[in-house]
């Protein structure tokens, strides 16, 4: 993930009070959904010596993907703006941001989905600062808590692998 990867408002967009901050939540919004469908996918393939815990693991963290999906939805709506409509439309939203898992090797699928959740809390660090420039405490609290529990689920993949 890259600044530049985050997106860049028009002039008119940004005369909207709130417009960017939720075009940027809408992304993080659809990136989370993709890291709930990817967690989902891997937690069905995962192989390898450590696959209870992997099991378990990846369930916990699709259905928390799910969660923070609904969470940053809910404050996109409570902004007023719309979220998408479809999948396609999150597609849309996400751009091309989002690494997808090129191998059925337990390693490499946890390597992908751990790039992923990096990417994921520096999306979230780079939409915070907007959040407190628009004085929506609520929504850049929350951000740190994403980029918290994100954290966490990485430092957990990267300990499981070192010892796998």
């Amino acid at each position: 993930m890259h600044e530049q990867d985050v997106l860049v408002m028009s002039h008119d967009e940004a005369m909207v009070p709130g417009q960017g901050l939720a075009q940027h939540l809408v992304m993080l919004a659809a990136y989370l959904k993709e890291l709930q469908v990817q967690s989902h996918l891997i937690h069905l393939n995962y192989e390898g010596s450590n696959f209870l815990e992997m099991h378990k693991f990846l369930k916990k963290r699709y259905e928390r993907h799910l969660e923070q999906f609904d969470v940053v939805g809910e404050h996109i709506r409570a902004m007023d703006f719309m979220m998408p409509l479809c999948s396609c439309g999150l597609k849309d939203a996400l751009g091309k941001c989002f690494n997808n898992v090129e191998s059925h090797e337990g390693r490499s699928m946890l390597l992908t989905y751990h790039q992923n959740l990096c990417d994921l809390c520096e999306l979230a660090c780079l939409i915070e600062p907007l959040a407190r420039e628009m004085k929506a405490l609520d929504i850049a609290n929350y951000l740190a808590e994403l980029m918290a529990d994100t954290n966490k689920a990485c430092w957990y993949i990267k300990a499981s692998l070192r010892c796998g």
